[in-house]
């Protein structure tokens, strides 16, 4: 019992549930200690977000050195055309499903809330297009270069900021939600949009096997063989990922369905399943592309103009590599997008984060499903390029 109330998604629900609630009946002095303790959680972790980026961007644009082979070189191309293809995908639903969805804003009738009686500041040590572009000019100088010793220094660094990710952030994130929670309830804001939010993660799971059907018809007519042969056997992978809410977790699982399949060779997979399990992240970034237009749409009452949602679609899909391996990993590493791309605040921020998380076991197992369509187009280009020679 005390491990089921060490998971994250359990503490998020809980401070979802509780935030609603105490929103429904708290007031005066109380409400000012809520509003202290919201913009405090959230100084903490917007502070982490530039090490974020950082710490999980720059060591894996590094690590593109050691992947000089074309078939690794083309492994990375399709994972990249998949996640992004998914994304736009997805954008499109939410262009065609949102209107429909009644989401209203009702800025103009909600609460006021008091003002901050402690506000203490903590400015991070860049903002976060800084580290964006930092972390990519570092990644890329020490690709092109081929230092070694600064790529471990990458990882090193990498591991620093995923334990504070672990005993920082994380175990601030529930306050945080709570604080903001309990606020958006005492508006008026979010009570009347559960409805919503269950209807868009429907249609986002509809829209995972819609993408997985298309990604696994695409390997059918590449490698001119039956697929089905390939996604027969992923049904373990799937379930697992569903539990574990991680790539990593369920690496084990997706190996031996690989290995089950008659027309996977075994030296193939053994690189790609581990390589797109970090790389290829179709499901989760076309969740959150929808859930960044719905949050958008009920809290700053519109959707991201086409323009800047593409802009923020093909970044997405390069910046996602990076992501940690805990739950809502993508939007973790890709908070400096939500925040200079599409200018959401802490209330955005904290919403998408929460929503995103507790629907990451669905995106996690989409992407490990799709990892088997990209293995087996990897395998037929793998034995294209050598036939050539």
């Amino acid at each position: 019992m005390k491990n089921f109330f060490k998971n994250t998604i359990v503490q998020l629900l809980i401070a979802v549930a509780l935030g609603i609630v105490a929103g429904m009946f708290i007031d005066g002095a109380a409400l000012g200690v809520i509003v202290s303790i919201k913009h405090l959680a959230g100084q903490v972790i917007f502070f982490l977000v530039p090490l974020i980026i950082l710490g999980f961007i720059a060591p894996s644009i590094a690590h593109l050195s050691s992947n000089a082979s074309k078939m690794l070189l083309f492994a990375f191309g399709i994972a990249y055309l998949s996640s992004i293809g998914a994304s736009f995908f997805g954008a499109a639903v939410g262009y065609s499903v949102i209107p429909h969805l009644n989401i209203v804003s009702d800025a103009s009738s909600l609460k006021e809330l008091p003002e901050n009686m402690l506000k203490i500041d903590i400015p991070p040590v860049m903002n976060v297009m800084t580290a964006l572009v930092l972390a990519v000019m570092v990644g890329l100088a020490v690709a092109w270069v081929k230092s070694d010793e600064f790529s471990r220094l990458l990882d090193i660094f990498q591991k620093m900021v995923l334990e504070l990710v672990k005993k920082i952030l994380l175990p601030v994130l529930p306050v945080f939600i709570f604080a903001n929670f309990c606020l958006l309830s005492y508006q008026g804001a979010v009570t009347t949009q559960l409805p919503v939010f269950l209807s868009i993660l429907l249609v986002v799971i509809v829209c995972h096997y819609i993408w997985l059907a298309l990604l696994y018809g695409i390997a059918a007519i590449y490698s001119r063989k039956n697929s089905w042969q390939v996604l027969k056997f992923y049904g373990p992978a799937y379930f697992t990922a569903l539990g574990t809410m991680s790539s990593a977790a369920t690496l084990g699982v997706a190996l031996d369905c690989a290995h089950k399949s008659p027309v996977l060779r075994k030296e193939i997979s053994d690189v790609t399943v581990p390589l797109f399990a970090n790389i290829h992240l179709c499901g989760s970034i076309l969740t959150e592309t929808v859930f960044v237009m719905t949050v958008s749409q009920l809290l700053y009452g519109t959707m991201p103009d086409p323009f800047t949602l593409v802009l923020f679609i093909m970044m997405l899909g390069l910046f996602a590599i990076g992501a940690p391996g805990v739950p809502g990993g993508t939007v973790l590493a890709s908070l400096g997008l939500i925040i200079s791309v599409l200018h959401f605040d802490e209330a955005g921020t904290a919403l998408l984060l929460t929503i995103f998380a507790l629907q990451d076991s669905f995106g996690t197992a989409c992407n490990v499903t799709g990892d088997g369509a990209l293995t087996l187009i990897t395998d037929t280009y793998e034995k294209k390029i050598n036939s050539t020679r």
